[in-house]
């Protein structure tokens, strides 16, 4: 059976990087924006300056660079909490009971990813990657 998973997610792996020309990667953290990419970059090149040369200078931009980086995602994460309690307070005022309730699941349960298993029509898992090509059969996800 782990064999058959492993065949399955490999081919559905091969498949997709196949038939999809870009993936851009998919950042789970809803705060994380185009600044935060820009400071892991900057993180990114201090560590390799430091690499290649490691001198005391290159030590302490480094040093100052991840400090930087440590502080900005704090406060972005900070800033991101802080507006979504508040989001929950005024849903708690208004009487949006729904919205208030699945607010304060989201925050118990936090980030949970889907697996995604791809089946045929009649349920059996398709392990044929020429099945899974677009247009080469017929299937659907499975959540």
């Amino acid at each position: 059976m782990v064999f058959r998973r492993q065949r399955v997610k490999e081919n559905v792996k091969t498949s997709s990087k196949e038939s999809l020309v870009l993936h851009e990667w998919k950042q789970h953290k809803p705060w994380f924006d185009k600044e935060c990419v820009d400071f892991l970059d900057q993180r990114k090149q201090s560590k390799l300056q430091w690499i290649q040369d490691p001198s005391q200078s290159n030590v302490d931009n480094l040093d100052n660079v991840r400090r930087n980086t440590s502080r900005n995602f704090r406060n972005k994460t900070k800033a991101y909490l802080e507006a979504k309690i508040e989001e929950l307070e005024t849903n708690s005022k208004v009487n949006n009971v729904r919205d208030f309730y699945m607010g304060i699941y989201d925050f118990k349960k936090g980030y949970q990813s889907r697996t995604i298993i791809v089946k045929d029509e009649t349920g059996e898992l398709v392990e044929d990657p020429t099945v899974l090509w677009p247009g080469g059969g017929n299937i659907s996800p499975s959540y």
